[in-house]
């Protein structure tokens, strides 16, 4: 953070923001419950309608967002957001420009601008949201992934950006930590899975039984009971067409079974 930012925040923004990393870091042994409690933090810390990570595939476009409360946003608006991704300013910023630091959509397109936009009348208008920012943990030629923060009232402050800013070094190198620990897991087959229409809390629950983990782990990373995940894999076995977890997994994989 450069010396104008550091000089917006004041010594409880600071401690704000050392108690949040020490939070969040706290239980951020996997990507996923990284995921999930940076979020959890993060909206504490920032007033925002909807939190966010977001994973982005560039070369598709396809993402998997944590945060998102069940409902919250229907498979349209989802739908529209996805048909405008490479469009969205904060993506081009990110992304393309290679902004490497926290960054509002008012800070590349002034409000007024932005709601002549696609994006904006297809997706933010219809969800009731009206501004965002976006807090970057890696960005490379594949892959986006960012904390995102959305709220409907006033713009996100010069202050909130660079509060989050002051969290973005020891939050990439938490994800990247997480990350590679999960990194020799199996590569599940995304096509195939969209076919056969597992939804991506499915896709989750796959993913951590194709790492080799019990119901009960997978319900603990996944903050859930092992009864939920035992429906999700009852539903994962009808939708793939097979009988036993080790088979789902193989299905999942790409592989004959």
């Amino acid at each position: 953070m450069d010396r104008p930012q550091l000089e917006l925040l004041q010594s409880r923004d600071l401690r704000a923001a050392l108690l949040a990393v020490g939070d969040i870091a706290q239980t951020s042994g996997s990507a996923e419950r990284f995921a999930r409690n940076g979020v959890r933090v993060l909206s504490g810390l920032v007033a925002s309608e909807l939190t966010t990570l977001s994973l982005c595939d560039l070369a598709s476009g396809r993402r998997i967002v944590y945060g998102v409360p069940p409902g919250a946003i229907g498979a349209d608006e989802c739908a529209a957001f996805d048909r405008h991704f490479h469009e969205h300013p904060l993506v081009r910023y990110h992304a393309y420009e290679r902004g490497p630091c926290a960054h509002r959509i008012s800070d590349s397109l002034p409000t007024a601008r932005f709601r002549e936009t696609a994006i904006y009348n297809d997706y933010y208008r219809r969800v009731g949201l009206r501004h965002a920012m976006a807090l970057p943990l890696r960005v490379d030629e594949g892959q986006l992934v960012s904390f995102v923060f959305n709220r409907a009232g006033a713009d996100f402050t010069a202050r909130e950006l660079a509060l989050v800013e002051s969290l973005r070094r020891p939050l990439a190198a938490m994800f990247v930590r997480a990350a590679a620990a999960e990194h020799c897991a199996p590569v599940l087959d995304a096509e195939l899975l969209a076919r056969h229409a597992l939804t991506p809390r499915e896709v989750e629950v796959l993913r951590w039984v194709s790492a080799g983990k019990t119901d009960r782990d997978a319900a603990a990373l996944l903050d859930c009971s092992p009864r939920t995940v035992h429906k999700h894999l009852q539903r994962i076995y009808t939708k793939l067409g097979v009988e036993t977890r080790t088979a789902a997994v193989m299905r999942g994989l790409g592989r004959c079974w």
